[in-house]
């Protein structure tokens, strides 16, 4: 397997939709608790990236061997299995190796932590291979935006929190007896999870828009997503609505005094993102309007970021 086929298979261009949460909770423990630890913060992107991509080839494989329709766009260009011509095996042993690194530095960030690491990696591990992997696949149920926007958008974003603060008596876990107990400090979570809900938002755009696209084809292939269940109008609809939600949060937040007030900005991200929902109302493929719900996602999420830290400075 060639660099470029590698690159490829596990979609290297789609993993700023994994780094832009954990950026923004790193900004965040900055910001509202003054820590940072930096061979933790290393540790979690290397197994962060590792099963980003894990999962991404899984999907691409899991759609190779499931395919009903086997020519178009999203089979024959889209996927490098078929484009490059990739053998299952080597296919599969990338798979296991990424899996493993990212395995490994996910057990080496608990043995620096706590449970609560362990335990949320666990689950976050299980969803990401679920959600292309079994029977019934997450993503080729209605509920493709719900997981990735919560454990892509919110998950993320509170495990790059935790890293930097795991000895705040922001969560914890024990076991003793038989008896798990888990602790929260709910009102530390809330922050971080609404601060983090223009990420959630934006991601699970990504994957509406991409079910969008792909209506026919999903059809096809026997992928019920939900524009298929709610209509390509009200999924629109939809579309529109979690951007218009993630601007209400930002400005709350601020009036709540959970962000700067500088985080205003973001507001001005309104103009080019409503035109490109404008854009993407227009016409719905993947190869010309898609790429518009990553770039929405970006712009809103690294502006957000990039406020939060320089209300540090100024």
């Amino acid at each position: 397997m060639t660099v470029r086929s590698f690159l490829k298979l596990v979609e290297i261009q789609t993993k700023a939709a994994s780094v832009t949460p954990f950026m923004l909770g790193t900004v965040y423990a900055l910001y509202a608790f003054h820590e940072f630890k930096v061979v933790n913060f290393l540790i979690m992107f290397i197994s962060l990236i590792s099963f980003d991509m894990v999962t991404t080839a899984i999907n691409n494989y899991m759609d190779y061997k499931k395919a009903n329709k086997t020519y178009g766009y999203n089979y024959e260009k889209h996927n490098a299995i078929v484009r490059d011509n990739l053998s299952e095996t080597t296919v599969v042993i990338t798979i296991v190796v990424l899996l493993l690194v990212a395995s490994v530095s996910g057990f080496a960030l608990y043995l620096r932590t706590n449970l609560v690491v362990l335990l949320i990696g666990m689950m976050s591990f299980a969803v990401g291979i679920l959600y292309s992997f079994g029977p019934i696949p997450i993503s080729r149920m209605p509920l493709g935006e719900v997981f990735s926007g919560f454990f892509m958008g919110f998950v993320i974003v509170f495990l790059s929190v935790f890293i930097h603060v795991y000895d705040k008596n922001i969560a914890y876990v024990t076991y003793s007896d038989g008896i798990l107990n888990v602790w929260f400090n709910v009102l530390v979570v809330l922050k971080i999870f609404f601060m983090s809900l223009p990420a959630v938002m934006g991601i699970a755009n990504i994957m509406l828009a991409n079910n969008i696209c792909d209506i026919e084809d999903d059809l096809e292939n026997r992928r019920y997503t939900l524009p298929i269940y709610i209509g390509k109008e009200k999924a629109l609809k939809l579309f529109k609505a979690l951007y218009y939600i993630s601007y209400i949060d930002i400005v709350a937040l601020v009036i709540l005094k959970v962000l700067p007030l500088l985080a205003l900005i973001v507001l001005l991200t309104f103009v080019p993102i409503n035109k490109n929902i404008k854009e993407f109302y227009k016409v719905q493929t993947k190869k010309d309007t898609f790429p518009l719900s990553v770039k929405n996602f970006l712009i809103m999420n690294v502006v957000e970021i990039i406020t939060i830290g320089l209300s540090m400075i100024i």
